[in-house]
């Protein structure tokens, strides 16, 4: 498109000139008249604008998604964590979780899925992830983090997230866990994981399935999401 439009730019200069030359020469009998110049520069303009119109595409946002038996979520990625926020979208472009669960729910706490929280489920992660504390991402009601175990580099498991359950936040994990997202849509869905009864370590008695997948979506697709207060102030 740039390339096109500086050529169209260059033709009309150099037809400019050729005719201005006419005009000092005295050439005023060439049948091409300012005239014309200026009306092949109005249909130019008129072309280029409505090129584009055509060409131009609105920004996009990376989205995650849950899909549960109990209904589905959306939460925010972060750009400021890109390592998980990238880790995210590749696993679940590759379907990694649709075999796994929501395996550890704790009301007031956190819901948590993907591979179990035993030695040997992380284990099982595809690769650990450097942490990526930001001062300004905290562990608020709803915040998307990523799981791991007592490793001292705190190194997180990309195989498993959490969700933050407690409506005051959790500020001792703070700095010590990675958040990379925030829910936007879906807080009742996550109450509803959240008062779910469970055995003696925390796992639902019925098993809550989990679909995860990232999409991007416009400001407007994301308008009719009906996203909160959050959400306007992060597409600023």
């Amino acid at each position: 498109m740039i390339y096109y439009s500086l050529l169209l730019s260059k033709l009309v200069y150099d037809d400019f000139n050729t005719r201005l030359k006419w005009f000092e020469n005295g050439a005023h009998s060439q049948s091409l008249s300012l005239k014309n110049f200026i009306k092949k520069a109005v249909i130019l303009f008129c072309f280029l604008f409505l090129i584009s119109c055509k060409t131009s595409t609105p920004k996009t946002y990376e989205i995650g998604y849950i899909e549960t038996p109990l209904g589905e979520m959306y939460f925010w990625l972060y750009n400021e964590t890109p390592l998980h926020k990238a880790s995210f979208i590749k696993l679940a472009e590759q379907h990694y979780w649709d075999l796994l669960s929501f395996n550890r729910v704790i009301e007031d706490f956190v819901v948590q899925g993907g591979c179990p929280d035993t030695p040997e489920g992380f284990s099982n992660s595809p690769y650990l992830i450097e942490p990526e504390f930001n001062p300004e991402i905290k562990h608020i009601y709803g915040a998307v983090g990523m799981g791991r175990d007592n490793n001292p580099e705190k190194l997180s498991a990309g195989c498993q997230f959490y969700i933050v359950h407690d409506v005051l936040g959790i500020p001792r994990l703070n700095q010590n866990y990675t958040v990379f997202g925030q829910l936007f849509k879906g807080l009742d869905v996550l109450d509803k994981i959240a008062k779910l009864p469970t055995d003696s370590i925390d796992t639902p008695l019925d098993r809550i399935s989990i679909k995860i997948r990232a999409f991007k979506f416009t400001r407007e697709e994301l308008k009719g999401l009906g996203g909160n207060s959050f959400l306007k102030k992060m597409m600023k």
